[in-house]
């Protein structure tokens, strides 16, 4: 009864009688109360989008057609506003959001409140929690401020947000779009220029690119990103977001002192030597390619981001001498694994006159796979030159992964590991030393060699790890706990 008395108010259509039933209902149910408030929150935030609103003082209620002019049903219409204004008189008088933990932020401490003020973390990331009950995450970097407990700017910034039923309409205001969420889970990409894009993981979302006129439905496993005042599809990149439940571990491994034993790690690393290349990716000015500059698995850390098809990264190491034993490699975050192979580093060329050449990607499969030219499989494989590995990296999907391969020729052998474990090796007929040089990370060739993601730290050796070292490696870069 209290949904079609709720919708009749908004249409305007409800009567004298009705109102008094709505007004008896509110004052003495609270699950009546909670239905009328959620409502309200998406009537207004759809409103508000369609009008163009963009300031806090759009209406939270929309004006509706009376159909009378009943001096008892305008009083009953004014005890459900003094009602309702008393409500959110309380909500305004409270905090839009609190901070629940944050891990590397030193812009804010665990359990302050944030109002409208602007906010920047530079480093870092940090878990809200609305008036209303929305868990928020918020990547650095970012800026941002919150207008009410109900519409959060940012500027720029990586958002990902769980919204409960009682806080349906919580809308993400962009420089590009906005985003009404209907009560689902859903993340929110701001770069420093360009489109925003918005991501569903589960529920529906509706979306508007500033400029266009039709508002848009999303519901989970849809993406759009705001161009030019356009909505445009594109992939989901769900992995892309740090939800919630990691940030708790996050948290816990720094304050555990992972970071400390990773860059000692590192430093050890730096002085072997057999040390063909460290790419930590902390260089100011980067690595040459085509790709987005983000924060890595530290806060203040950076790691290269790839996300378009031709993004890439380009190195040039090792060239000029053969590689009996070869050690790969890096940790990893998948945004997806649409393409059928993602590179973690390929070397220019496949020619047969240079056998050797090292290829190194995640299949289709999810698994792990280094190819070296002119190698053979032992007889029986079905493959020629192409090794895979056994566990696929999908059920890591959306947290940052250790992947490492050792190839070593003389012993005609690959052995393949995630996060620290050894998983399998694979045995060659015929085993060429490794050959480098040219070579890039997350886009070899255009059309199937797209990388979605972000690779850290990535470690080329002339030497076999041994299992030991491998599992002490996983160990002391892991950023969880």
């Amino acid at each position: 009864m209290s949904t079609k008395l709720i919708e009749a108010y908004l249409d305007g259509t409800i009567t004298a009688p009705e109102m008094q039933q709505l007004n008896a209902l509110l004052l003495t149910d609270a699950d009546a109360r909670r239905e009328f408030a959620e409502t309200l929150n998406v009537d207004s935030a759809l409103a508000a989008l369609a009008a163009g609103w963009t300031k806090a003082e759009a209406p939270v209620i929309r004006q509706t057609k009376w159909r009378t002019s009943s001096p008892r049903w305008i009083a009953a219409a004014a005890s459900v506003a003094l009602l309702l204004g008393s409500w959110w008189w309380q909500d305004s008088q409270r905090a839009f959001a609190t901070v629940e933990k944050a891990a590397g932020v030193v812009e804010m401490a665990d359990g302050s409140s944030l109002r409208g003020e602007s906010h920047e973390i530079k480093a870092g990331s940090v878990a809200l929690v609305t008036a209303r009950g929305a868990r928020i995450v918020i990547e650095a970097p970012a800026e941002f401020r919150f207008e009410s407990a109900q519409r959060l700017h940012m500027k720029r910034g990586r958002l990902a947000a769980d919204v409960p039923p009682a806080a349906k309409g919580f809308t993400v205001i962009t420089p590009t779009g906005d985003a009404i969420d209907l009560g689902t889970r859903f993340g929110v990409d701001v770069p420093m220029s360009g489109a925003a894009e918005v991501h569903v993981f589960q529920g529906e979302v509706i979306t508007k690119a500033t400029g266009e006129k039709a508002k848009q439905s999303l519901r989970g496993g849809d993406a759009v990103s705001f161009d030019q005042g356009a909505s445009t599809s594109r992939e989901l990149r769900s992995s892309a977001f740090i939800q919630p439940d990691e940030m708790s571990e996050l948290t816990a491994g720094l304050a555990a002192g992972q970071r400390a034993r990773s860059d000692a790690a590192l430093t050890k690393l730096k002085n072997d030597p057999a040390l063909i290349t460290l790419l930590d990716f902390e260089a100011d000015e980067g690595q040459p390619g085509v790709y987005r500059r983000v924060q890595g698995r530290w806060p203040g850390s950076h790691a290269p981001e790839f996300v378009h098809v031709g993004d890439h990264l380009k190195l040039d190491v090792g060239g000029g001498r053969d590689w009996p034993k070869l050690t790969l490699a890096a940790w990893v975050r998948l945004d997806r694994l649409g393409a059928p192979y993602q590179s973690l580093l390929h070397t220019d060329g496949w020619d047969s006159s240079n056998p050797g050449q090292a290829h190194w990607m995640v299949t289709h499969h999810a698994t792990m796979r280094l190819a070296l030219r002119a190698n053979t499989l032992a007889p029986g494989s079905g493959q020629q030159y192409e090794a895979d590995s056994f566990t696929p990296v999908l059920p890591e999907q959306g947290r940052w992964v250790h992947l490492a391969s050792v190839y070593d020729s003389q012993a005609r052998a690959v052995r393949f590991y995630l996060n620290g474990r050894f998983d399998k090796e694979v045995r060659f007929q015929v085993a060429h030393p490794a050959r480098l040089g040219p070579a890039q990370i997350g886009n070899w060739n255009r059309n199937d060699r797209k990388l979605s993601g972000r690779v850290d730290e990535l470690l080329l050796l002339g030497r076999a790890m041994s299992d030991d070292e491998i599992r002490a490696l996983h160990a002391a870069g892991n950023p969880y706990r």
